[in-house]
């Protein structure tokens, strides 16, 4: 029998064989914390990646971003437990190019669709110009994402492409899709079909204005089931998720009760109900993540695909401080929210004050995926600017054209922004009009007489990131490249 003593004072032998046991446990908990380490210091495997883009919600709709009336709990824990940009820009001021930028990380003076309606393409709708689809050339960050072994869905709104074209969410990359094609068929949130994958999804009880089965649901629903199916796989997956809310027409199947009792319009009541119910849906969305486990192995990013259509001034003050709104190239037209989550990966409450923009998205997601940025559009990747708050490129243009109302051109470098509007086909411009951003978020002190080195340099800027573009034609006397 061992004695006390003996237990307490073993020979050298024992010693010999004590220390190698904790040697042994030393190197396998150092390991363990190395392991810990290398996750903590974002060496992780790829996640799935969840891309949430809402329509035409307002840079200060969101009580993380300001708001006040309007009830966003859910997304502002996401922006507490993950990082928040404060000047990010969406790829337009209006819905299909800014799509567009998104998808191919191109800015609208190269990418494919650069305006809701193009010269050729599909007749829309209403019989007038066409709807230009994406080309089969494109590369999608769904495409990029497939060739990394992920599985893709998209449900909600796509407007890249009418059926029997080039632009089909199926032949861009994305493996199952579900939802509208059509921008102006996506007016009504109680359609009477939908889109599944290359088939029409008939919705009975919306046929004869029934308005029975809102679309909204449909899209989270479907994105609760991908999220639960895929969780189970081994492949990572991409889903991309294009809400409609808070786009008009503001009709849904009743306002939120906390809404009620609002001196508001109808209208406003709607409006907010929307916000709040994209929201609710969020938390329906971190709550599967949460329950089939893999919230710490999924990206989650959620923005808006331009400012605010209403400015909703006196009541919610979507625009926030900035000037303009939605169609507009001023900052209330395209600053839009962006709010990355991963808990445990992608560091917490963070602000992050980098300029970036939605063609960064795609070189940002192919890092994340294991790949190094793709270097083919104009977008930087945002990885080591959200892991590790390193600084963006600090010269890089920022540039944005819309061909609506007169047409218009904005560029960004640094904390300088350049507008010009009245730019048309036939080559006449109107006057440039320079800011400071950083002394003048609102844009309204024209600072170009004062500063024509730097007016003189935008000048050039503008005419060179616009490729001739037969869909799409400023014309200028110098162009930065080949006619698409």
């Amino acid at each position: 029998m061992m004695s006390i003593d003996s237990i307490l004072n073993p020979p050298n032998i024992r010693s010999k064989y004590i220390l190698l046991l904790v040697t042994v446990f030393t190197l396998l908990f150092s390991a363990c914390v190395f392991a810990q380490s290398r996750l903590r210091n974002r060496d992780f495997q790829q996640p799935n990646i969840v891309l949430i883009m809402v329509d035409d919600l307002g840079y200060g709709d969101l009580g993380c971003y300001g708001q006040t009336h309007i009830k966003t709990p859910n997304i502002d824990r996401l922006a507490k437990e993950g990082v928040r940009f404060t000047d990010f820009y969406a790829g337009s001021p209006v819905c299909a190019p800014s799509r567009s930028v998104l998808m191919t990380g191109k800015h609208t003076g190269h990418t494919t669709v650069r305006g809701n309606f193009g010269k050729s393409g599909v007749l829309g709708l209403g019989g007038g110009a066409g709807r230009v689809p994406l080309k089969e050339s494109d590369t999608t960050v769904a495409e990029v994402l497939k060739d990394l072994g992920y599985n893709t869905a998209i449900t909600g709104k796509w407007g890249l492409g009418e059926p029997n074209t080039s632009g089909l969410p199926n032949d861009q990359g994305f493996d199952v899709w579900f939802g509208y094609l059509n921008q102006r068929r996506a007016h009504s949130h109680f359609p009477d079909y939908l889109w599944k994958n290359k088939r029409k999804h008939i919705i009975k009880l919306n046929r004869n204005s029934g308005k029975k089965v809102f679309s909204h649901s449909l899209f989270t629903d479907f994105a609760i089931d991908y999220i639960t199916r895929n969780a189970r796989k081994r492949k990572p997956f991409f889903l991309y998720l294009p809400y409609l809310l808070p786009h008009s027409a503001y009709e849904m199947p009743g306002i939120n009760p906390i809404y009620e009792d609002r001196q508001w319009s109808e209208e406003a009541k709607v409006y907010a109900s929307m916000v709040t119910l994209i929201d609710s849906d969020m938390g329906r969305i971190n709550e599967v993540l949460k329950k089939t486990g893999i919230l710490e192995n999924t990206l989650v990013i959620f923005t808006s695909d331009n400012g605010a259509a209403r400015r909703w001034d006196g009541i919610f003050d979507s625009s926030g401080y900035l000037r303009g709104k939605k169609r507009d190239v001023y900052e209330g037209g395209i600053k839009v929210p962006l709010i990355i989550s991963m808990p445990g990966n992608v560091p917490e409450g963070v602000i992050n004050n980098e300029v970036s923009f939605f063609g960064d998205i795609l070189p940002t997601l192919s890092e994340f995926a294991g790949r190094e940025p793709e270097l083919a559009g104009d977008g930087v990747s945002l990885k080591d600017a959200i892991l590790k708050k390193m600084p963006l490129p600090s010269e890089r243009i920022l540039y944005w054209e819309f061909h609506e109302e007169g047409g218009k051109q904005a560029a960004r470098q640094g904390n300088w922004k350049a507008v010009r509007l009245n730019v048309d086909e036939k080559g006449f411009h109107g006057d440039l009009e320079l800011y400071n951003l950083n002394d003048d978020p609102k844009e309204s002190k024209d600072l170009s007489k004062k500063n024509p080195e730097i007016t003189g340099r935008f000048l050039r800027i503008l005419d060179q990131q616009h490729v001739l573009s037969k869909n799409y034609p400023f014309l200028f006397e110098e162009t930065g490249g080949q006619p698409d």
